[in-house]
């Protein structure tokens, strides 16, 4: 049970930070890279960050941790339809206009959703561990450490291997195929903590 939890949270983070560079990747070139555009696509995951974690604490008082758990899978499976990410053919930005409001729709669009689910599994599974029954599960913020390694190694290996080695084609599928063993993942936490008979 450590180990499947403690991989599902290393994957979520990995995912969440591989998912940044790759869509400013697919962005900038559109936009360039001045301040406006950086600061723009910040405020934009902070403030989804911030959304996923209020659902993440939100959602378990309002439906009980057994009914989140089955609302977040389907979430998870939901999303799943709108993959790979990309930016949609013949989305231009705006010749002369602000490209603030166009930046915030193209990135709501096209990774908003998936950024804010991935965002919020780190606080839920870390919830649904503490609910398990397991002998660790009073304690269960072992779990950051999965989650801060899953993080660093992503920002170290995206620029060194997979911005090098990989086309922006392939790191978009590379990343639905990491999302999807995140959902197989998530399930199978769910069935644990099912079993655990959580409230």
């Amino acid at each position: 049970m450590l180990i499947l939890f403690s991989l599902t949270l290393f994957l979520s983070a990995a995912l969440l930070f591989v998912v940044e560079p790759m869509f400013a990747k697919m962005a900038l070139p559109l936009l360039g890279g001045s301040p406006a555009v950086w600061n723009t696509c910040m405020v934009f995951y902070q403030g989804s960050l911030l959304a996923g974690y209020l659902y993440a604490h939100l959602a378990p008082k309002w439906l009980g941790v057994r009914r989140q758990a089955a609302f977040h899978l389907g979430l998870l499976v939901l999303i799943l339809f709108t993959l790979p990410i990309g930016i949609f053919q013949g989305w231009t930005p705006p010749p002369t206009a602000n490209p603030v409001t166009w930046l915030l729709l193209l990135l709501l669009l096209s990774v908003g959703l998936p950024f804010f689910v991935v965002s919020s599994t780190a606080p839920l599974l870390q919830k649904w561990f503490a609910q398990t029954g397991h002998a660790s599960a009073h304690d269960p913020y072992f779990l950051y450490g999965a989650s801060n390694l899953g993080s660093l190694l992503a920002l170290v290996a995206y620029p060194v291997l997979i911005e090098h080695y990989l086309r922006l084609h392939h790191q978009s599928w590379g990343w639905a195929g990491g999302y999807a063993v995140l959902l197989a993942l998530v399930a199978l936490c769910g069935v644990l903590l099912w079993r655990a008979g959580a409230p």
